[in-house]
């Protein structure tokens, strides 16, 4: 049973992980390449990078060991019904010398089994989007936004970088101080924190250069909202504006406020279940993150509360879990085992995994 090997990977829009595990546990490869999205990327560079990653995480690994793969994205509907794109991961799971089946899962259910074995709970994401999810025997159920940049994804990167210039642009039809946070967007957007004589010629500015690149590319200005809050988090001593931006941290309790009304629409006030949080906005030492937890701790006082951690193991587990040996038939010994491999996987590495860079 040790022979056997099953292989995980994390797809995201910029980077892409490979893990190659044992069912006991034991890792014996890891690969990294670039972003593997489909729907950001196109399938022809996804399947690259799926298979630079794969080739990596397989270098000391004979391929026919291997006897179950997950793969983990977002957008994995989109890739299910897209013929094309199936073929191209196809090609390039054979090219890495697989012959076993693969699975694709969401995102959504990747990021809750890298914080929890428990196949019952939710996961809430905050990343670019965001999105709320119920997961019931390891498998996603309801489903609360992640509608998109342009018709939800509320309390997002995305989310707070256009409300961060929305503040912007309206401190400047005002003439009024656009503040730290404002001095920030500014920097970043125009390359200056010079307001023109006449503000609405920075204004026009402003429009133009958001306007001339893609939408979702606000999501960028988010880290600029968490550091306004909170500039020790990038070792700011020279910011011009007290800790607390007002604006800031404005912005940051309604993007708690949002994100936490997201789970309610999907999760009872007195669900005890886990209750998990993944995306690059809270799985790290920020404002949004400790507020989202506080007032999830508020509304959910039973319930545990973690953060996802390694998407690549996760995504191994869940493989070993298809194959019979390791979960059929169903016994408090099968149960045991998945659970030890689940600790050994993915749980050692989740104190230091960020997931900034899923897409």
């Amino acid at each position: 049973m040790s022979g056997s090997v099953v292989v995980g990977l994390d797809v995201g829009g910029t980077s892409t992980r490979a893990l190659a595990v044992t069912l006991d546990g034991d890792r014996l490869g890891t690969g990294r390449a670039g972003g593997g999205n489909p729907t950001t990327h196109g399938a022809a560079h996804a399947a690259e990078q799926l298979l630079i990653a794969l080739r990596q995480a397989l270098t000391d690994v004979d391929p026919t060991r291997v006897r179950a793969g997950v793969i983990g994205l977002a957008g994995a509907g989109r890739l299910r019904a897209d013929p094309a794109a199936r073929a191209a991961v196809d090609h390039a799971w054979a090219a890495a010398g697989l012959r076993c089946p693969y699975t694709v899962h969401g995102d959504a259910l990747i990021a809750y089994a890298s914080g929890t074995a428990d196949p019952d709970g939710t996961i809430l994401i905050a990343g670019t989007g965001a999105v709320a999810a119920q997961v019931r025997d390891l498998r996603l159920d309801r489903v609360a936004d992640g509608h998109g940049w342009l018709l939800g994804d509320d309390g997002s990167g995305f989310w707070l970088g256009r409300q961060a210039v929305r503040r912007l642009l309206a401190a400047l039809d005002t003439d009024t101080d656009p503040g730290d946070l404002g001095r920030r967007v500014l920097t970043e957007l125009t390359g200056s924190a010079e307001v023109a004589p006449h503000p609405r010629t920075t204004v026009d500015t402003l429009i133009q250069t958001v306007t001339r690149r893609p939408p979702v590319e606000l999501a960028r200005l988010a880290p600029l909202v968490l550091a306004a809050a909170d500039p020790t988090l990038i070792g700011d001593a020279t910011a011009t504006a007290p800790i607390g931006d007002a604006t800031a941290t404005a912005l940051i309790a309604e993007a708690a406020d949002l994100l936490v009304a997201t789970v309610r629409q999907i999760r009872p006030p007195d669900d005890t279940r886990v209750l998990v949080l993944g995306g690059g906005l809270l799985t790290g030492d920020n404002p949004l993150a400790a507020s989202v937890h506080a007032q999830a701790r508020r509304q959910w006082p039973h319930a545990p509360i973690t953060t996802a951690g390694d998407g690549a193991a996760a995504a191994a587990w869940l493989a070993a879990r298809t194959l019979p040996e390791a979960t059929a038939p169903t016994t408090r010994e099968s149960d045991t085992r998945s659970r030890s491999m689940w600790d050994r996987v993915v749980s050692e590495t989740m104190a230091n995994h960020s997931i900034q860079d899923r897409a």
